[in-house]
């Protein structure tokens, strides 16, 4: 009797197992290669990885696979060792990993003729003009050397100053390499979609005779399906990409960037609760290829790598354009110089000086809307969401009140809904607030917003940062969407307002968040040098705490020293990167019900060496109508907590929660 093909295959579903389908044509799959099949009342694509003869499932209960995606070549092997890794470490199913971050189309049967899509690709870089890569000054050769000269598993920080030319380090490492390696692919990683369209043109100028794809959520099905089938098929060369792009099939892959890497925005903060900057580390050593991980202010984590010697530290200490020197950096104590309507009489004569100059200048304030809140000085009543746990924020030009949580929208209303009065006022500032402000000091001025309302139709993110360069815009407000990134070359005066509420935060990465994002959007002023009857470029800080350590490591530009002082506190607290933790979450329409499911994980048998605190409710407790509570575990040892989570696990499944939980490994919020 013929022996049986038995194709096992995983699907995206909750299930963490390998399904068993019988294959009755003569063509014998191959482990990679995508299936169709029928699951429960369903047409479902699943993944291949095994071929087998035999089965347990009983030939009655045996279902057929109904077609093979021929059209599309086999993933590599490495790539499924690649999921089965972020299934195991995440602890979540190898479908819900291996199977979203293929394209919908790829999965729905819209497959397109993949000669079609990189026809269509190249004769888009064939419009593209080529770029005369600039000389290197010696801080960046040596680091360039240092990357194209590593073989095999080689983490390397390129540590540089904003303004130091990292790109370019990338850029002319990229093209040493690609000259190298003749069928050879390099990913680069950004952590924002506003940062790709930059990036993506000078990829183009430098390199027009090779494909470029580019892979990020924001992109249509059927674009990301043609870029995604370039990558997969190695005729893309250069792939750049936010955090879903290091789930690529990638089969020739030589080298990995990871852009600002230190950005929180790497991290999936839902479904499947990954890090790309970590799973590029895994995947690079996986490959045995080099990576780099580039910031002018690097997590704490990559920091203390570098002074274990995991990582080696590459140095670019001075911007790279000649004459271009690091703002001089302000500190203003509000105490003294007051504001009115947010800004302080320094700040304005500064936006005045650039102005008479013809200079463009930033205010960054990392809250958007109007205000806030509203609020009744009568009763005391303010806008708080009846969903959450937080405020309505008051969007003036819309006439509403929006949750930034839940998206729950209301009308203004008219006077207090508690006591009637209609005396009801905006507390705090937003950027709509401060964009109102600015036109009524300089009516003359040309001033433009970007946040994430003034930008949620497609494209008009792009649009608005090209009206900067082309020097459309005197004065730039915005959120952290134009903290980093973004080269404004006649941008000479950076203004920051309302930092002070992250050093108070009880989050313990606040600090070094805001740290980070001060540095950043600071580096956006003065990085053409100065030039002849220009002003020297500055950073304008309000603050109600000049004298917090923080402020005075970044008056000075120092990171080193700002980062020796955090990790000092996190040792000595026993906080990450000195310990290894995992977040397990429950919500319910009841507090009381996700505490209890967590008292319940919390008696289950724990063993020595892992530590689980008592459950307490989350900071954002109430989100949409549920109530949340979280649970956290920590052990000294990696492979500790592994194991743990591991066992623990399913004995909390069979708990049989009617609750929605779920559970975080290497958790960047709590």
């Amino acid at each position: 009797m013929a022996s049986k093909t038995i194709l096992q295959i995983v699907l995206d579903t909750p299930l963490d197992r390998v399904f068993d389908y019988l294959w009755t044509e003569e063509d014998r799959p191959q482990v990679g290669q995508f299936v169709v099949v029928d699951f429960g009342h369903r047409e479902m694509v699943g993944l291949i990885v095994d071929v087998k003869n035999e089965t347990d499932v009983p030939d009655d209960k045996l279902k057929s696979a109904r077609s093979v995606r021929h059209q599309l070549s086999p993933v590599s092997p490495q790539w499924i060792a690649l999921c089965q890794f972020a299934a195991d470490y995440y602890q979540r199913p190898l479908g819900e990993v291996a199977l979203p971050s293929i394209p919908k189309n790829l999965r729905s049967g819209k497959t397109t003729a993949l000669d079609k899509a990189l026809k269509k690709l190249q004769v888009e870089h064939k419009k593209q003009q080529g770029s005369v890569p600039p000389v290197l000054n010696p801080a960046q050769q040596l680091a360039v050397q240092h990357i194209v000269n590593n073989s095999g598993f080689a983490p390397s920080l390129l540590y540089g100053v904003t303004g130091s030319g990292k790109t370019e380090v990338y850029l002319q490492a990229a093209e040493q390499i690609l000259a190298r390696e003749v069928h050879g692919q390099i990913l680069i990683l950004v952590p924002e979609i506003n940062l790709t369209p930059q990036l993506q043109g000078h990829l183009r100028a430098r390199f027009p005779e090779l494909t470029v794809a580019t892979l990020h959520s924001g992109m249509a099905e059927g674009e990301r399906t043609l870029h995604w089938l370039a990558a997969h098929s190695g005729k893309a060369r250069l792939i750049l990409g936010t955090r879903l792009a290091i789930l690529a099939s990638l089969p020739g892959l030589k080298l990995i960037i990871i852009d600002e890497e230190h950005d929180p925005s790497y991290k999936q903060q839902e479904g499947l609760r990954y890090s790309a900057r970590d799973l590029a580390i895994w995947r690079a050593r996986q490959l045995d290829i080099p990576v780099v991980l580039g910031s002018a202010t690097p997590s704490l984590e990559t920091w203390q790598h570098t002074i274990s010697g995991r990582y080696s530290k590459l140095s670019l200490p001075e911007r790279a354009v000649e004459l271009a020197v690091l703002p001089k950096m302000r500190i203003v104590d509000l105490a003294k110089d007051r504001p009115k309507e947010g800004l302080t009489i320094s700040l304005i004569t500064a936006l005045k000086q650039r102005l008479e100059k013809g200079e463009q200048s930033l205010l960054y304030l990392n809250r958007r809307g109007y205000a806030p809140v509203i609020a009744c000085d009568a009763c005391g009543w303010m806008s708080h969401c009846e969903r959450c746990s937080a405020y309505l924020v008051l969007h003036k030009s819309e006439k509403k009140l929006r949750c930034h949580h839940c998206s729950l929208e209301m009308r203004i209303p008219k006077s207090c809904p508690t006591c009637g009065n209609a005396d009801i006022q905006p507390l705090g500032r937003g950027t709509q607030r401060i964009e109102e402000n600015l036109q009524e000091f300089f009516p003359e001025a040309r001033i433009k917003r970007i946040d994430a309302d003034s930008t949620r139709l497609k494209g008009s993110a792009q649009d608005a940062f090209e009206s900067v360069h082309r020097g459309d815009v005197d004065i730039l407000i915005g959120t952290q969407m134009v903290a980093k990134g973004h080269d404004f070359k006649n941008l000479t005066l950076v203004g920051v307002i309302n930092p002070d509420t992250a050093l108070f935060s009880q989050d313990y990465r606040a600090g070094e968040r805001l740290f980070a994002q001060l540095m950043q959007v600071s580096g956006r002023a003065g990085r053409s040098g100065q030039k002849v009857g220009g002003s020297v470029s500055e950073v304008v800080i309000q603050t109600r705490y000049p004298q917090h350590p923080l402020y005075h490591a970044l008056k000075t530009h120092d990171y080193p020293r700002f980062a020796k002082e955090c990790l000092a506190e996190r040792q000595q607290a026993g906080l990450p990167p000195f310990i290894f933790q995992a977040l397990l979450r429950a919500e319910a329409k009841e507090l009381a019900i996700a505490i209890h499911f967590l008292q319940q994980a919390l008696e289950l048998e724990i063993p020595d060496g892992i530590i689980l605190h008592d459950p307490i409710p989350m900071t954002l407790m109430k989100l949409a109508n549920s109530e949340r509570a979280q649970l956290l575990i920590e052990s000294s040892s990696r492979p500790a907590l592994q194991a743990f989570l591991k066992n623990w696990l399913p004995q909390l499944r069979l708990l049989k929660p009617r609750i929605n939980w779920s559970l975080e490994v290497d958790p960047v919020d709590i």
